[in-house]
């Protein structure tokens, strides 16, 4: 049906407006499309929206090789027809050819990128399309800025052109009426010349058939020849300043056309120059951007190493934690054989509970006291802290060029603290292993004394008891201790989580900041005169923002600095319970060994 439709429409010449919207137009709909569009003159908008025209290649670009031979099509709707890249690009070809159409709406199709540039390159040909929509495209918003730009540099153009061909319309009236008005006088001229010349040549049939009666007659037309000779050389003046005028205005036509050239070509060159200026700008703000990008995945990268740090001091932990574990089995094995040991001597071990009791004592007292001076030291270094952060946002203004130097002494510091930290770790474990070796040796005694010490089994019944009753509260002790522990660590973890919300914020402002860039992209042309104040600020709160990481840097440095004396006095702790038991432990046998031997 719509082949027969547009067939019969190939010839018309009255139909100004087709519209073939949701008619499920396929291939040879598309073919008879651009067939009427090479041979139909007189239609001027075609909608043809709803009509999946993308979907069949072939005679889609048989369409669009209709629409690159016709001239005199305005408008064009291809909204909702499946168009993709492809299509696109035949279209692009088209519109390079095409050289009539003003609007095309291409709105809910599937042209993409590389649709976009394609028809973004065809604009550069293509100097009479005014309006060109691309929503729901998938087409990147740089493209269609472009596009707005071509579209609104084609409008410029049109009224320029439009009003050069106005002005010189004007002119050719102008001319016109002049030239008319100067016809008209000559023929006037010409008309009072006749007239004047058929009395002139009555007034000599007069005069010859009067010769004799009318010599003064004569005379007088003499004296009549004379005056119009005198009024055919004034008309032959005016005649000439009629024609030196008509080359002036002709001079004047040729001086406007110039003029009109110059100032054309004037409005293009200022047209280039702020297109330059324009695309420099945009390239500052994107270095800036790039700059700014560029230092937000620097901080990503130093919170990203903090937390594996993080992870490699919660790994140090774990074998810490395993090292206390395997400490407190070796010690749970050395207690019993230190129970058929110490057997034999019920008043010495005696005493000697009496001293370990007051040691434990002593040593509960010590760690309380310990505990609660960290706690107050935490509390004051808060404070100090909170001070001093307050301090250094007031001082941050006059501080800001000094920033730089601190921040490389503060990175020098932070390795110097890391390499303190493993020099410290590696003393530590090397005092384990002469423990281990110590133990190990006293291992060996007491297997010794053990083999000596079997017999006296049913007396110490009562001790080993005793010492059960011990042992376990070594173990609710270890157990406290690893409770302090696992919270130091919930107070490490949460302390690091802070840290990281408060980076996760500053890169939220950082977003918003490149956000708020954005906008101002899209305002370059309303806002020039403002860009070098913003550039500037910008430029501010990036420091501002350096300024504020360096802090948070700082404050991460004394963390881990809190962190490292926390675990130092935890393995103080540890050395020192160590230290009790092996006391508790190898007090009285190595006594009577030593006696025995």
């Amino acid at each position: 049906g719509v082949k027969l439709l547009l067939h019969g429409l190939c010839s018309n010449t009255t139909v100004k407006s087709l519209d073939l919207k949701g008619n499920n137009l396929r291939t040879v709909g598309a073919e008879a499309l651009g067939k009427l569009l090479r041979q139909n003159k007189s239609i001027r908008s075609l909608i043809l929206e709803w009509n999946s025209l993308g979907v069949w290649e072939e005679g889609f670009s048989f369409f669009c090789q209709g629409l690159g031979a016709n001239n005199f099509l305005q408008r064009l709707d291809l909204r909702n027809n499946q168009i993709n890249h492809q299509g696109a690009g035949e279209l692009a070809m088209a519109l390079k050819q095409n050289a009539s159409l003003q609007e095309l709406d291409l709105r809910w199709n599937n042209i993409g990128l590389l649709g976009g540039r394609a028809l973004l390159n065809c604009l550069h040909s293509n100097k009479t399309l005014k309006r060109l929509e691309l929503a729901g495209n998938n087409v990147p918003s740089d493209i269609l800025k472009a596009v707005e730009q071509a579209m609104d540099h084609n409008q410029d153009r049109q009224t320029i052109l439009s009003e050069t061909q106005n002005r010189t319309y004007i002119l050719s009236k102008e001319v016109l009426s002049l030239k008319d008005e100067k016809t008209k006088q000559f023929l006037d001229l010409m008309h009072t010349i006749d007239k004047q010349r058929e009395e002139i040549a009555r007034s000599g049939r007069m005069s010859a058939a009067r010769v004799s009666q009318l010599q003064e007659a004569l005379d007088e037309q003499h004296s009549i020849m004379n005056s119009l000779k005198a009024k055919l050389q004034m008309t032959e003046a005016a005649l000439a300043l009629s024609e030196q005028k008509v080359h002036n205005l002709g001079e004047l036509l040729n001086a406007t056309k110039q003029e009109q050239t110059s100032m054309a070509e004037r409005h293009f060159t200022e047209l280039q120059q702020q297109k330059q200026e324009g695309a420099d700008r945009e390239g500052k703000l994107l270095r800036d951007l790039s700059a700014a990008s560029e230092k937000n995945l620097l901080l990503r990268n130093q919170v990203d190493e903090l937390e594996k740090k993080c992870k490699v001091q919660q790994d140090q932990l774990f074998q810490v934690k395993q090292d206390l574990t395997n400490t407190t089995a070796e010690l749970k094995l050395r207690a019993a054989q230190a129970e058929e040991r110490l057997e034999m001597e019920k008043r010495r071990f005696k005493k000697s509970l009496e001293d370990v009791e007051s040691l434990r004592v002593k040593e509960v007292d010590h760690m309380t006291q310990h505990i609660e001076a960290s706690e107050r030291s935490m509390q004051d270094r808060i404070q100090r802290l909170e001070a001093i952060r307050i301090a250094l946002e007031e001082e941050l203004s006059q501080v800001k060029a000094a920033a730089l130097s601190e921040r490389g002494q503060a990175e020098e510091e932070l390795i110097k603290v890391r390499n303190q930290a493993r020099l410290e770790e590696q003393q530590r474990l090397e005092h384990l292993e002469e423990k281990l070796r110590l133990m190990t040796e006293s291992r060996d005694e007491a297997q010794n004394c053990c083999l000596k010490q079997k017999q006296m089994v049913a007396e110490a019944q009562a001790k080993a008891n005793q010492l059960s009753l011990h042992a376990d509260g070594l173990r609710r002790r270890l157990e406290e201790l690893q409770q302090d522990l696992n919270s130091k660590e919930e107070e490490k973890v949460t302390e690091v989580n802070k840290v990281k919300v408060e980076l996760q914020e500053q890169i939220g402002h950082l977003q918003a900041e490149r956000t708020a860039q954005d906008g101002l992209r899209q305002k370059i042309a309303a806002l020039e005169r403002q860009l070098k104040a913003l550039s500037s600020n910008h430029r501010e709160a990036l420091l501002d923002k350096e300024g504020e990481i360096s802090m948070l840097l700082e404050k991460l440095r004394m963390k881990e600095a809190d962190i490292s004396r926390m675990r130092e006095e935890e393995a103080q702790r540890a050395s020192f319970l160590q230290n009790a038991i092996m006391a508790y432990v190898q007090g009285s046998p190595v006594g009577t060994h030593s006696s025995r031997k």
